[in-house]
Order: structure tokens, then C-alpha cells, then sequence
């Protein structure tokens, strides 16, 4: 079925940029079916195809590490794989906009999939962790600007009855790279042909350029949403992320303490300047009084901080469960599954009724799994106790899921300018991007409060994770009570 009717008049695009407001083909229903027709399934792949090359790169690595430093060396930089990747995305992520207005969505993706492919090319041939790390930040670069793409280009690619569904498809391969990605890696590592499994990236970001190319609209050459680089805001939040990354791999006590403090007043600060900035790395609306995008974004990055677990919970599953790795895999991507799972319902709910109903349970619903896996947290945990912490974070999962496609697609219809819509749906990976980095920090540090007993560090992660989810109950309120508010222009 079609939105409704009040909603689709209250947020119709316009401007060069939005997609032709022509009459729907006939048959058209807005369904899955449709966008994955002849039509649109070209421009759906390539949406999709980026955010799922991005989420598997993720854990790909991951897996590919201990074969890595046994052939290169470098183990005392292995955390700055990870980090160089996730800054360098970051960065990214922010000029999203500017590069869709100056280069179209076809240039921004062919630009993003070659960049993301020359890293591939760096880490293919690394003779050393340097180089490897080099090989990641160009990686990291490509990969944030496909990722932020694939919510931003929704509004000039496809209908507006498309857009929740292409919401929901984009937001479900960060689920598919985290089942994919680990059993993937880990297959190269056991073939002992590491620097393959790059190769097969490259491959797929050169298929997906060219596809982009040819499918996906060009330059409007309108260049009204470009503008000057926010570089104080830009440096701000960077050092924020940086500070709250390295926080987790300084020595326990006052280094990790002043680590932390320094990325909370960074992030205050980035607060500030983009408030009283005239070119931000958020829309301007975002800090308008009464405008509701603000706790769109809380939201959001609330509900991101919940999936950091699973960076960890593999781990847990082995040291309480007995797991074997592979098993163990397996159950940290059950919160991702719950996600991919309930967005596949999710993405049918149309009236603004049960939309905001959708968000105001999400958070609730993430919490209540995070409490029951932390809560039956125990060594030598039998086969029914691991299948019930299977079951509480697929319920985990869930929650985010419920919410997530409706986050995107209130982000996109929040402006009824296209390059500020676009700027809105962009923010969202820029948010994401943010709130990992921050959560997996912090889950860091809750883990290493638990000393030598692994039952106690699974508890201060989980508990800890859950309490910043439990925020989101507010910021899901705020954020389901704009959602039948008329839009404005920039």
C-alpha cells in the first residue's frame, strides 16, 4: 500500500535533486515486490551493495587478523586496524552531502567504491601492519562515503512509496555484514590466503561502480548544497571519536579516565560550535528549537550502542559457554539477526500511528533483551542457558529493527528541501558511525572492570550498554511525537 494521503502532501519533495513526481507505474503498490522490480532493482542493489561491502568489511578483518599478524607481524598495532578504519569512515560520512551535490549520486558512489577498491589494493599487497593500517584508513574513506550514501541517495533514486522499504533493505545489510563477514573471513584464514579475501573486495566495489554508473542519476548541477567543509566541527568530532577509541587501549585508571573526559568535552564542544556555525556537519534544522531531528539522531545513535555487544559477546560465549569459535560467532550475530528479522515485518507498518508506536517500543524492547542476557550470565552456562541467551539478543535485535527503517525515512521527510532531506538522511550514518565508536569504547572499559572473571565483565558490559539504551525511552518519545509534523524548507 501507498503512505497516506496527508503524509504523502505534507512531505513531497522538490527541487531538481528529488525524484519526478510522475504517476505511479501501473501495479505499482510500494511493496517489495515493486522495488525489486525491473525498474529499481538495479539502483536498490547498489543502495543495498554498499552499506552490506561496508558492514562486512567490519568483522571481515577481524577475522582475518590473527593470520594476518602471524604473516606480517605488528601485533602491538593491532587495534589500530580497527581504529584507522572506523576515524577515516567518520570523516567520510560528514562530506556525504557535499560530495552528492558537487558530484551526483553516480560520481559520489563510483567515487566511493574506487577509493574503498584502492584500499583493497593496499592491504592486498601489505608487506607490513603499516602499511596494512594505511591500506584501512583508505578503505575506511571509500567505505563511510558508500555507506553514508546508501541513506541519502534513497529520496533521489527511488518514489517516496519506496522509501521505507529501500530504508529498511539499507539498514538490514549492517545485519547481513555481521553474518557474513565473520564466516567469510574466517574461511580465507583457514585457507591461509589472507590477502584474497581483499582481492574478492576489490572485485566487488569495481562490479558495484560500474553499476552505480550506469543506473544511478547524475549531477543535478544544481550545487546549492555543497558549500565550505565544517573543518572546526569536523576536527572537533574527529578528536572526540579518536579520544573515546584510544580510551580502550591506554592501561586501566586515570589514563582511561582522562581519555574519556576528553572526548565527552570534545563532544560538548563540537555541541557548541555547531549550534553557532555557519556551515555544519548536522542540517541546520537539527538545532532549531521545537525541531524534533535532534532526538531523531539521540535515538538513533541509542539504539546503535546496544549492537556493540557483539564485538564482545563472542568472547563471553567462549570463557561462560564452552563455545567453539565458531559457534560462539554465531551467537554474537544473533542480535543482528533480530534486527535484519523485525525490519522485514517493520517496513509494513504505514500509518504514522503505528510508525510512532514502532519507535516508542524500540527502546524498551532492547533493553528488556540486554537485561535478560546479562541477568543470566554464569560459568559453565549449559546448552539451554546458551540457547536463552540466544533468545534474548535476537529479542535484543528486534528492538533495534522495529524502529530503525522509520528513523531513516522520518531523517528524509524532514525537510521538504532535497538537499537538506538528503543532508538529514546522510547524518544517520554519521551517527551510527559516531555512537559505535563511543559504545564500543566504553563497553571496553565495563569489560576491563570485570578483572579476571569473565561473568563480571559480561555483566558490567551488558548492564552498562543497557543503560544508555534506557535514554532512548525519552529520545523515542520526542522523536514519535514529530512525526506528524509538517515539514519545512531549509
Amino acid at each position: 500500500m501507498t503512505e497516506s494521503t496527508a503524509v504523502e502532501n505534507a512531505t513531497t519533495a522538490s527541487g531538481p535533486d528529488s525524484y519526478p513526481s510522475d504517476s505511479p507505474p501501473a501495479g505499482a503498490s510500494g511493496g517489495w515486490r515493486e522495488l525489486f522490480s525491473r525498474r529499481y532493482a538495479a539502483a536498490a542493489s547498489i543502495l543495498a551493495g554498499g552499506v552490506a561491502l561496508y558492514a562486512m568489511n567490519l568483522y571481515f578483518t577481524a577475522a582475518l587478523m590473527p593470520s594476518i599478524v602471524a604473516d606480517i607481524g605488528g601485533e602491538r598495532y593491532y587495534a589500530w586496524v580497527a581504529t584507522g578504519f572506523l576515524m577515516a569512515a567518520v570523516i567520510a560520512s560528514m562530506l556525504v552531502s557535499r560530495l552528492l551535490d558537487r558530484l551526483g549520486a553516480a560520481g559520489a558512489y563510483v567515487l566511493g567504491f574506487l577509493v574503498f577498491g584502492a584500499g583493497a589494493v593496499v592491504n592486498a599487497l601489505s608487506p607490513s601492519m603499516a602499511a596494512l593500517i594505511l591500506g584501512r584508513v583508505v578503505q575506511g574513506l571509500g567505505g563511510g562515503l558508500v555507506a553514508g550514501l546508501g541513506y541519502a541517495v534513497i529520496r533521489s533514486a527511488l518514489p517516496e512509496r519506496l522509501w521505507t522499504r529501500a530504508a529498511g533493505l539499507v539498514s538490514a545489510m549492517w545485519g547481513v555484514g555481521t553474518l557474513v563477514g565473520p564466516s567469510l573471513g574466517g574461511l580465507f584464514a583457514q585457507l591461509g590466503v589472507w590477502r584474497g579475501a581483499y582481492v574478492l573486495l576489490l572485485a566487488a566495489a569495481l562490479v558495484l561502480a560500474v553499476l552505480a554508473r550506469r543506473v544511478l542519476p547524475g549531477r543535478s548541477g544544481a550545487g546549492h548544497g555543497g558549500g565550505r567543509v565544517p573543518l572546526p566541527s569536523l576536527l572537533l568530532l574527529t578528536l572526540a571519536a579518536a579520544a573515546f577509541s584510544v580510551s580502550s587501549t591506554v592501561p586501566g585508571g586515570w589514563p582511561t579516565a582522562l581519555c574519556l573526559l576528553a572526548g565527552v568535552a570534545l563532544l560538548v564542544g563540537f555541541t557548541a560550535v555547531e549550534r553557532r556555525g555557519a556551515v555544519t556537519v548536522l542540517p541546520r534544522q537539527t538545532y532549531r528549537a521545537g525541531n524534533p531531528l535532534k532526538w531523531l539522531y539521540l535515538t538513533v545513535a541509542v539504539l546503535c550502542a546496544g549492537v556493540v555487544t557483539e564485538n564482545f559477546i563472542p568472547l563471553f560465549g567462549q570463557q561462560l559457554g564452552g563455545l567453539s569459535p565458531l559457534v560462539a560467532g554465531f551467537l554474537g550475530a544473533t542480535t543482528s539477526a533480530g534486527w535484519t528479522a523485525a525490519q522485514l515485518f517493520s517496513v509494513g507498518i504505514e500509518s504514522v500511528r503505528g510508525r510512532a508506536l514502532a519507535i516508542r517500543t524500540a527502546p524498551l524492547v532492547l533493553v528488556g533483551g540486554l537485561l535478560v542476557y546479562g541477568l543470566t550470565q554464569t560459568g559453565h552456562a549449559s546448552g539451554p542457558r546458551v540457547l536463552l541467551w540466544a533468545v534474548a539478543l535476537f529479542g535484543a535485535g528486534t528492538g533495534i529493527g522495529l524502529a530503525f527503517p522509520h528513523l531513516s525515512v522520518a531523517a528524509m521527510r524532514s525537510s521538504t528541501d532535497p538537499v537538506e532531506g538528503g543532508k538529514a538522511a546522510a547524518a544517520i550514518n554519521t551517527t551510527q558511525l559516531i555512537a559505535f565508536s563511543v559504545t564500543s569504547a566504553l563497553a571496553g572499559t565495563l569489560v576491563n572492570l570485570g578483572g579476571d572473571t569473565p561473568v563480571d565483565s559480561a555483566r558490567y558490559m551488558t548492564f552498562g550498554i543497557a543503560a544508555i539504551t534506557v535514554l532512548g525511552l525519552a529520545t523515542a518519545a520526542r522523536t514519535a511525537r514529530g512525526l506528524g509534523r509538517r515539514p519545512r524548507g531549509a
